[in-house]
């Protein structure tokens, strides 16, 4: 953050300073949110949620370090009041990004904005200050947090931006104009609120590279026709990536080693490096090299790009985030969200790293998944029985049901068993895992089993 007075937050948000006795005092740190996340010469915004109202903790905020509140309302201690607080806090975010210049990347996509996020941060970390998306806050309040935590000394801004609905990465856009948009892939997820097809999610993820200016460049997948057909939405220059021979930054002698870790050849226009990824699962390879697609279209070379993603690991907790516990259990909690196209990933990746021992699959719904839901519940059932896992415990009524009737009819072998809630999953899944099991954990967020997986973690 670089430093501010009130007085000029106010004019930038379009704010009256109430029980302000310095208008000149300096807000020297990033902003929160939470109450308890704020630190001395921050910015405390006072959002209203479901549960809890940060009006109510203003008072505890300032006590804490905070130089005023960001608020709707007077809360009694120094605050910029404004009519809508989450408006407010993406107008000052904007304000900050014309007083510093960083290349600002924006990054979209179904699956796999967190791990990639994460992948390009490390690579660029080591050029260069960098400032990306802290786990996966990538909405309306989670991008200009991202921002504020910026200073004039920041060169990448790595901008992970979600969409659940069409105009939210226009949105997002018009806070933090992009100079380098990468769309990873179109899936399902939030399918249901985008209208209920492929074209509606690539409508709403092409919003990216419509945003882009002519001197900017789109980073386009070139292994998903529906992110491939972006290129006509956008001025910028196209670069693609994949493991199609047409992509300029591509993967080629793609292969899995022991540890269920892709190994490839990293093939950028400034020749060819070898890679090994620290991350389980074929779908990697893709995630890299996207964030090696970035980091070329920003003048690094090949060996650069390869080092930084041969040393990168995972940052972000619920996604394929591997625990060996003592016993010899392994626990492979993937529970931060799902969709089809990541549970696909996530079994085989788990299954890859089981190789003979034991596999127990522990699953809960897939939310937003429209009128197809039943139907693809349905198919990772069958996917769960045709990958040989041992075991299949399925959390929840409804469309987990489906995917235990349709694992249990395959005929291949799998034991299943249904539970009704959260609790239920750990209890069972305790008393069935014996030393050397592999267990494999996935749902929607809303489901709740990264708290099983961390307890069966320990």
């Amino acid at each position: 953050m670089i430093p501010m007075t009130l007085n000029e937050i106010a004019h930038a948000v379009g704010a009256s300073l109430h029980d302000v006795r310095e208008a000149r005092a300096l807000v020297t740190a990033p902003s929160a949110v939470d109450s308890r996340q704020v630190v001395p010469g921050g910015l405390f915004a006072a959002t209203a949620g479901a549960r809890v109202d940060g009006h109510d903790y203003a008072a505890a905020a300032v006590a804490g370090g905070a130089v005023a509140v960001l608020a709707a309302r007077p809360v009694g201690v120094p605050a910029l009041v404004v009519e809508d607080v989450q408006l407010a806090l993406g107008l000052l975010a904007r304000h900050l990004l014309g007083r510093i210049s960083p290349a600002v990347i924006g990054l979209t996509g179904s699956v796999g904005k967190t791990t990639t996020k994460d992948l390009l941060a490390q690579v660029l970390e080591r050029h260069g200050p960098t400032v990306a998306t802290d786990r996966s806050f990538n909405n309306e309040l989670g991008l200009p947090l991202t921002v504020l935590r910026a200073d004039a000394a920041t060169r990448y801004l790595v901008l992970e931006m979600g969409a659940g609905r069409k105009g939210d990465l226009r949105y997002l856009t018009g806070l933090a104009p992009p100079r380098l948009g990468l769309v990873l892939n179109v899936g399902t997820a939030h399918v249901e609120r985008m209208g209920g097809g492929p074209a509606d999610v690539a409508e709403a993820k092409g919003e990216l590279v419509e945003a882009l200016a002519g001197d900017g460049v789109a980073l386009l997948n070139a292994d998903d026709p529906h992110v491939v057909g972006m290129a006509g939405r956008t001025k910028a220059t196209i670069l693609l990536f994949g493991r199609s021979a047409q992509a300029q930054v591509r993967a080629e002698q793609v292969r899995m080693t022991g540890r269920a870790r892709p190994a490839f050849t990293l093939v950028t226009p400034s020749g060819r490096a070898p890679v090994e990824l620290d991350l389980i699962g074929e779908h990697q390879v893709s995630n890299a090299l996207a964030a090696a697609a970035v980091a070329t279209a920003l003048g690094l070379g090949v060996a650069e790009i390869a080092e930084g993603l041969n040393a990168a690991r995972r940052r972000s907790a619920g996604r394929l985030e591997v625990v060996e516990r003592g016993d010899g259990v392994t626990i492979v909690n993937d529970a931060f969200n799902a969709s089809p196209e990541s549970m696909w990933a996530g079994l085989r990746a788990a299954k890859a790293l089981a190789g003979t021992r034991r596999t127990i699959a522990v699953l809960g719904a897939m939310g937003q998944q429209a009128d197809a839901s039943a139907a693809r519940h349905a198919e990772i059932g069958r996917l769960v029985a045709r990958l040989r896992f041992d075991v299949l415990i399925t959390v929840g009524a409804g469309d987990p049901l489906t995917m235990a009737q349709a694992a249990q009819s395959s005929g291949q072998g799998v034991t299943v068993h249904t539970v009704e809630d959260v609790t239920g999953a750990l209890r069972l899944a305790t008393g069935l895992l014996e030393p050397g099991d592999v267990v494999f954990i996935k749902a929607s967020s809303e489901i709740g089993l990264s708290a099983c997986a961390r307890a069966l973690a320990g």
